[in-house]
């Protein structure tokens, strides 16, 4: 396995957060990523035939600058709202990399090869499937 060479040159720092306290925190830290829409119901301000009005961030100002509203016709708004519906087929969430279930167990022994470490007695954690 090769690395990239800019990634060695970078000076890297790990940051972890203390682990959730218990399944529901999980969850509900998930689903705000996996089950949300493209703008929740608390930016739109009005519509009628004519538009939706609503509130959008524009990242390019500062400070409380960067509360903006807008109105677009009805067609452009559910034109730009459709962007973000995925095609049939689509995933939201990836199945893959590192720890992915059909490589996991190839790909960690790599990485301990890679490491000169060696693995633990057990190495499956409780309710993981082996591969």
């Amino acid at each position: 396995m090769r690395h990239p060479s800019p990634a060695r040159k970078k000076r890297w720092a790990v940051y972890a957060k203390a682990p959730f306290a218990w399944p529901q925190a999980v969850l509900a830290y998930l689903s705000r990523y996996t089950h949300r829409v493209a703008i929740s119901n608390r930016r739109l301000i009005a519509s009628d035939e004519t538009g939706v009005t609503f509130r959008y961030k524009d990242y390019r100002r500062d400070g409380s600058d960067r509360q903006q509203v807008m109105t677009l016709a009805v067609d452009e708004f559910i034109r730009r709202f459709l962007l973000h519906v995925l095609p049939r087929g689509f995933h939201r969430i990836r199945h893959y990399g590192l720890l992915a279930g059909s490589a996991r167990k190839t790909s960690l022994a790599l990485a301990r090869q890679l490491l000169h470490v060696v693995a633990p007695v057990d190495d499956t954690a409780p309710g993981e499937p082996d591969d």
